[in-house]
């Protein structure tokens, strides 16, 4: 059976990108496969469970609503305190129309934002307001 290798982003700006992605979510850069790749992959530091995410120079617009995007989970830390952080590191907040008018009891709130590069995607967890 197949699995996730890893997960790529379109970038404009695979540095910038890297950057951001790495300090998220704590993933190193892994050295390039082969000589002179211009995309960065970054994966989870040795015995850490994770996903590697590849930034791909892409010159497509970025999607308002994408069919594809990540979900990150604050990992219990407070869901503000997470989202101001990756503000912090570059991240800008969505105005985003779908956030559910109530939570199912049990549901984590949560957040949608845009990468360096306007990748949406969504980060969630406990909230010290719900």
């Amino acid at each position: 059976m197949a699995v996730i290798a890893q997960v790529s982003l379109g970038v404009s700006d695979c540095e910038r990108a890297g950057r951001f992605w790495a300090a998220a979510l704590g993933y190193v850069r892994r050295p390039p496969r082969y000589p002179g790749d211009d995309w960065i992959v970054l994966a989870p530091p040795p015995g850490v469970p994770g996903t590697a995410l590849a930034m791909d120079l892409s010159e497509s617009p970025v999607e308002p609503y994408p069919r594809v995007h990540l979900d990150l989970n604050a990992g219990g830390r407070d869901l503000e305190d997470e989202v101001e952080r990756l503000v912090g590191l570059g991240a800008r907040r969505v105005d985003w129309p779908h956030y559910p008018a109530r939570l199912e009891p049990g549901a984590s709130p949560y957040v949608v934002l845009a990468d360096t590069e306007g990748n949406r995607f969504c980060v969630s967890g406990r909230s010290r307001t719900r």
